[in-house]
């Protein structure tokens, strides 16, 4: 696993509005926890530590519109093949816009550019995964992810999230590979 360069998409549109998926500055770490605050509140996502992001800054991905953060995703790497994609969120004020999917593909994008095989995520959002080429697939498969994050989890008895994979094969084509990179 090689931590890469940033990673810069091209400029997206979103009913109108263009947006841009990049990797964060460092001082951009604190927007993204907003993101996702009533998500966490609401016990639907896991709180994601600030000076955890920031540590971590370079596995992230940002989606930003007229220079304001409106969502983000990150990767966790488990091995030389596996990582895991989770904290995808978009802010209400953006959303049904194509962003969340945009950041989806942005992600895989990057754990590519890095080197993996396998990108897990789990969810409740299981038709928006499966559109962008993820599969189900059990938790239970992937024991990296079961002990790392699953076994302290408060949520664990009653988990309602789908494990879903995304198999980056030789024949991957990058949707972002432009003409001089091929």
């Amino acid at each position: 696993m090689t931590a890469g360069a940033a990673l810069s998409l091209p400029v997206r549109t979103a009913q109108g509005y263009p947006y841009a998926i990049r990797t964060p500055r460092p001082d951009e770490a604190g927007t993204i926890p907003p993101l996702f605050e009533d998500e966490v509140r609401a016990g639907r996502m896991l709180p994601r530590d600030p000076v955890e992001v920031r540590t971590h800054i370079g596995d992230w991905l940002i989606a930003t519109l007229d220079e304001e953060t409106v969502g983000c995703v990150s990767l966790v790497f488990y091995s030389d093949v596996l990582c895991e994609l989770r904290s995808l969120a978009v802010a209400p004020t953006a959303r049904s816009k194509g962003i969340g999917g945009h950041l989806i593909e942005a992600a895989v994008e990057m754990a590519y550019r890095r080197g993996m095989r396998r990108v897990l995520t789990l969810t409740r959002r299981v038709h928006l995964f499966e559109r962008h080429g993820f599969r189900r697939d059990v938790v239970m498969n992937y024991p990296e992810k079961v002990w790392k994050d699953c076994a302290p989890c408060p949520f664990r008895e009653m988990c309602d999230e789908v494990a879903l994979i995304y198999h980056i094969t030789p024949l991957f084509r990058s949707r972002f590979t432009t003409e001089d990179e091929e």
